[in-house]
């Protein structure tokens, strides 16, 4: 009986990389002119997101804060995520590596916000409780294509300052709205709070290609908008892609909040499943299956809507009160749908096959990825590899091997 076998390949791509982070941060510290007294209290806004160096930044962050004598402390900036609670959100930074010990730097974790004045705004408007009452606000966030829609602003720091500090109140308050509320009502609201004067700093982080941190910018407050403008035009740049559009299997090894958003990032798998929005055209993706649940998501299955099968192994991890909490604070219902369970991951593989057609194994458009932050180093078929064989950025790490053991788990990346 004949076997899927999958060829190891490795697509390069553009890398611009920061290779000193904390010096980069301070350098900027040292020429902006920031507008608070000695002594001030400095609130820095950290997210759920699996940023690249996530920790290193936020510690050079604090070291700069306490250089010019404030006094910074940290606050869990991520809307509903860790289960919408104190513990939960602190628990989603200690995974990060952002504790009171490694940070040098107090964690001040709380669910409870403040209404802020929303004169103006369609929508109500507030911030954590903490930050609130802190002289300034630092907002760390990295600024890339966002899961639901483009535009101006997409997932970066005015997003960070809206849904992020706004805790659960303001994130229902926001996805209420829908992709609308996303795309028009986010901006508006970020530009309102900006002005009342308590955003001190931002933090644009922009990644490659290879998940690894290309640009740290500090951004005064007033500035922030204006900025991340330009900062989302380089992070589409630099945005992971498949090599191929048109694809029957693709299999990816972990999902999770740690990863995207959305547990699997909609810009390379190309699914959004948002009933208002309209599917992309590429990639095409007829079946895709998930093998597991990253630890980093405590549970957290959001996204698994997105793929069509997943393993015993996934669904053994999902917490679904963490999941249904995350989900219905965005409103996009179909995104957190169990797909089929398979057993191991040569039965997702098989199911999948049933799933597309009568295609003969050795013509089967298979790729298998580590997640959808890493596209680059990944398992092909001889059908794609055909494709790619004269592709000068395209080089064959390990020749065609089967992809399953004898358990029917996939080999080892």
């Amino acid at each position: 009986m004949s076997e899927l076998k999958l060829s190891k390949i490795f697509v390069e791509r553009p890398r611009p990389i920061l290779t000193d982070i904390p010096g980069s941060i301070a350098a900027q510290f040292e020429s902006l002119s920031i507008d608070l007294k000695p002594g001030a209290s400095v609130a820095i806004a950290v997210g759920s997101r699996g940023i690249a160096n996530l920790s290193t930044i936020v510690r050079a962050v604090c070291d700069q804060l306490q250089a010019k004598r404030y006094s910074p402390f940290i606050v869990p900036a991520m809307g509903s995520h860790g289960g919408a609670t104190a513990d939960g959100q602190s628990g989603v930074l200690e995974a990060y590596g952002i504790t009171e010990a490694d940070m040098n730097c107090p964690i001040r974790s709380s669910m409870d916000v403040v209404e802020l004045n929303s004169s103006g705004l369609v929508n109500a408007a507030y911030m954590d409780a903490n930050a609130f009452q802190a002289d300034g606000i630092v907002v760390i966030n990295r600024i890339k294509p966002h899961t639901d829609f483009h535009g101006p602003y997409e997932s970066g720091l005015a997003k960070m300052i809206v849904i992020g500090l706004g805790k659960e109140r303001q994130a229902y308050e926001m996805h209420r709205h829908g992709v609308y509320g996303l795309k028009e009502l986010v901006p508006k609201t970020a530009a309102h709070i900006i002005k009342q004067g308590k955003i001190t700093l931002g933090v644009g982080i922009v990644e490659n290609a290879y998940d690894e941190t290309a640009k740290v910018e500090v951004i005064l407050g007033h500035q922030i908008q204006e900025r991340e403008k330009l900062l989302i035009k380089e992070a589409h740049k630099n945005l992971p892609r498949l090599p191929v559009s048109e694809i029957d299997i693709l299999a990816v090894d972990k999902l999770g909040k740690d990863i995207s958003g959305t547990g699997l990032d909609t810009n390379v798998i190309g699914r959004i499943r948002i009933p208002t929005e309209t599917e992309p055209t590429h990639p095409d993706i007829k079946a895709i299956y998930v093998s597991d649940l990253t630890p980093a998501s405590h549970g957290n299955a959001t996204g698994m809507g997105l793929a069509d099968v997943i393993t015993e192994q996934f669904r053994s991890r999902i917490d679904y009160e963490t999941t249904y909490t995350n989900i219905v604070t965005s409103g996009f219902l179909e995104r957190a749908k169990q797909p089929i369970v398979a057993a191991s991951d040569q039965a997702a593989f098989e199911l999948c096959h049933r799933s597309v057609g009568p295609i003969a194994l050795e013509d089967l458009r298979v790729i298998r990825i580590q997640d959808t932050l890493q596209v680059n180093e990944l398992y092909v078929s001889a059908a794609i590899l055909e494709e790619l064989q004269t592709s000068p950025d395209v080089s064959v790490t390990a020749s065609a091997a089967r992809a399953f053991d004898d358990g029917g788990k996939s080999t080892p990346f």
